[in-house]
């Protein structure tokens, strides 16, 4: 039985984008009819390529972006919040319950503050603490559990690395206590090294506090080293969504089998069978009819361009929104699926 922290249904973020007397009015669905459940306590991957509405999707539901349509909903304990319909002292609790984690870890800190004054600010705007002593408190246990000491908490961001900079933004997003966090591209401005370190914490603390992570990227490597559940986007809407070893093993949908195929080998002798996507991603202002990605399947007959494939379930909990994903045989290879002896 699931427990969603969080889950949406016909999730639907929209942007006018023409308007006046000389342009027709015109419309973007940057997320278009999303269905998705994360579970307390998980680590759930959202994929796809720059522009498939990733970023979109965790932003509306951190309710930082305008929900057009469908319904989000929070709930943990006795607490329960539908994002639509929630009020000013509603909002401001759930800033406490939901957190985000920035990708660029050097312009996400403001210079002119100390590590310790970064760290704090969430506690002192939400009216978390009431005293000095208290707040000092807090933000030396956060610190000393995203592997900071003392004498960081004195210093300015200029003094830090790329990875020490990116633990102190996890810090910030945690001060709170949260429940849910959307960690957005966190380690992709990380060399690999310092990569694994950033992700290795994460996991530790998604262990030892219970909280549920969206985690969005586009490595696959990445996701499939931390991820619990994985879900595919393309242009706003999700194609596939599969517990992590159920989607790295057998790819349900031909744009999961292309990016998967992307993924390097660690083999120098492999020269790989990349598949290569044809053409660009449709404009999300005018998007093609029937399946989104029929102009580039190499698959797509007459029904994928009539028709929109509803995404159905093809084996326990791996959903495909393909017509024809019974005909495909993408099965993989374990050794094929790097990171998932340590998934």
């Amino acid at each position: 039985m699931s427990d969603p922290v969080i889950s949406a249904k016909d999730l639907t973020v929209r942007y006018q984008i023409g308007h006046g007397l000389l342009t027709q009015k015109s419309y973007l669905n940057a997320v278009d009819g999303v269905t998705i459940e994360i579970d307390k306590g998980s680590f759930f991957g959202l994929v796809g390529e720059s522009g498939s509405g990733k970023t979109t999707l965790g932003r509306a539901l951190l309710k930082a972006a305008p929900i057009s349509e469908g319904e989000v909903i929070y709930q943990d304990n006795q607490v329960r919040y539908d994002l639509r319909k929630l009020s000013k002292e509603q909002l401001k609790d759930y800033r406490k319950r939901a957190q985000l984690i920035f990708q660029d870890p050097y312009a996400a800190l403001s210079p002119r503050m100390t590590v310790r004054d970064i760290i704090a600010e969430p506690l002192e705007v939400m009216g978390l603490t009431k005293t000095r002593e208290e707040t000092d408190t807090r933000v030396r246990e956060i610190a000393a559990s995203c592997r900071l000491n003392l004498e960081h908490l004195r210093r300015f961001p200029h003094a830090f690395s790329g990875g020490q900079r990116q633990r102190i933004s996890i810090a910030r997003a945690l001060v709170s206590g949260p429940r849910f966090v959307v960690a957005d591209e966190s380690v992709a401005a990380l060399d690999v090294s310092i990569q694994a370190d950033v992700l290795n914490l994460l996991k530790s603390i998604q262990r030892d506090m219970g909280i549920s992570f969206l985690f969005i990227s586009h490595d696959l490597s990445v996701v499939a080293h931390v991820c619990d559940h994985v879900a595919v986007m393309y242009l706003g809407q999700l194609i596939e969504t599969a517990p992590t070893r159920s989607l790295f093993a057998r790819p349900r949908h031909p744009y999961t089998k292309a990016l998967l195929s992307a993924i390097p080998s660690l083999d120098p002798d492999d020269r790989g069978n990349t598949e290569k996507l044809e053409g660009e991603i449709p404009s999300p202002t005018s998007p093609p009819p029937g399946c989104k990605f029929n102009t580039r399947c190499k698959f797509a007959q007459d029904r994928c361009r009539k028709e929109v494939p509803p995404l159905r379930e093809m084996a326990p909990d791996h959903f495909t929104a393909c017509h024809f994903a019974e005909e495909f045989d993408f099965t993989r290879a374990q050794d094929d699926a790097p990171g998932l002896e340590t998934a």
